[in-house]
């Protein structure tokens, strides 16, 4: 979901994300919706993290609490936060973030890590003055290189802090813990208890707690990934990029690359599924017509708010549930697919219809593939 506040009409008023009245709407039907896909049998939830969100679009905030409103409102899906924005966070915390929610929620926490696109709430919450968003504006050029570079060492050091119960760390943007740090008074558990921390009280190695709740982390994930530069990165760390595109010889080319870099690069051959993770929006109805009207809302939202961003519409999943469920045969032929991500109308539509098409779905389409 979008975390989005309001319908359409509401959102064409303006400055709907300022709306107490509209955002504890959404909270309430966010929890149902939770609920209701916790027991139909969907595998979990996800939700960006976004700031400044005046205008509604997509209030989600902080990652960690979103998070955990939906932890709250499930008992067995995973909690996908997709993803903490590099550029607006230190990673020692966010590894610490990761760890603490996935003890919180006791396994059932997943996580992505992105570098951030949206100018004005980047710019104004981020943590380095030199490295900043990305996007078509600056594709390839200087300021998208020092970002990219400055994401692999920020997913290096989150996945270190994950797996290690303490490290160092000296980079080009990171130094962990800073040169000659000294406790300035004497502490006996650090030497005692602890490590890290020599008799002198010179701090030479730090580490997170707890340790995540499952070994070695929970699941990561490439958000909204769509090169094969990206696909190619994440194997690295096993993580799972969720492609969206509609093009299936693309998917195809991406799955491939992903195989062959893990298997050439990092000497594991992935369980066929797990290169990638595929979706797109989603409405399903009784009919192609009614999905098809219920649509022009959500079409609407994403060429008004994602495409001036340079996201193009990802694959369109409307329709009965015999469309959609011939569309993901015809993927799955293309590609091993063992996840899928669907992106609904949260907040577009009302509560009747996205509990319908999520009804619909999990009862029509989701037994296919079980």
């Amino acid at each position: 979901m979008y975390c989005t506040v309001g319908r359409r009409a509401e959102l064409e008023k303006g400055m709907a994300g300022k709306d107490p009245v509209l955002y504890q709407r959404m909270l309430d039907e966010i929890a149902e919706y939770v609920s209701f896909a916790d027991e139909a049998g969907y595998a979990g939830w996800g939700h960006p993290e976004h700031h400044l969100q005046i205008e509604g679009c997509e209030a989600s905030n902080d990652p960690t609490l979103m998070g955990m409103w939906i932890g709250m409102h499930s008992k067995k899906l995973k909690v996908i936060t997709c993803g903490f924005v590099s550029t607006a966070h230190n990673p020692i915390r966010t590894a610490e973030a990761i760890s603490t929610m996935d003890n919180m929620l006791k396994g059932r926490f997943s996580f992505g890590l992105v570098r951030g696109y949206q100018t004005r709430w980047v710019e104004n919450l981020k943590i380095r003055a030199d490295i900043g968003p990305v996007g078509p504006w600056n594709k390839n050029g200087p300021e998208d290189e020092a970002n990219r570079e400055y994401f692999s060492e920020y997913v290096d050091l989150v996945v270190t802090a994950l797996t290690k119960d303490t490290f160092s760390h000296k980079g080009k943007y990171w130094e962990f813990p800073p040169k000659d740090l000294i406790n300035p008074h004497p502490h006996s558990v650090y030497t005692e208890l602890g490590q890290g921390v020599t008799e002198d009280m010179r701090i030479n190695e730090i580490g997170i707690a707890p340790r995540p709740f499952q070994s070695p982390h929970p699941q990561i994930y490439g958000g909204f990934s769509a090169s094969m530069r990206t696909a190619k990165f994440w194997s690295k760390y096993r993580g799972k990029p969720i492609v969206m595109a509609s093009d299936l010889n693309f998917l195809k080319a991406l799955w491939e690359a992903y195989r062959e870099e893990a298997e050439e690069k990092y000497n594991y051959t992935p369980e066929p599924g797990s290169e990638a993770a595929w979706g797109g929006l989603m409405i399903c109805a009784e009919t192609d017509a009614k999905a098809a009207e219920l649509a022009h809302d959500m079409k609407w939202f994403w060429k008004k708010w994602a495409v001036p961003f340079g996201q193009p519409f990802p694959e369109l999943l409307f329709g009965s549930p015999d469309t959609l469920t011939r569309r993901i045969e015809e993927a799955g032929k293309t590609v091993p697919i063992n996840e899928m991500f669907l992106i609904i109308p949260q907040g577009l539509h009302t509560r009747d219809q996205v509990l319908k098409s999520l009804e619909l779905f999990s009862r029509k389409v989701i037994p296919n593939f079980n």
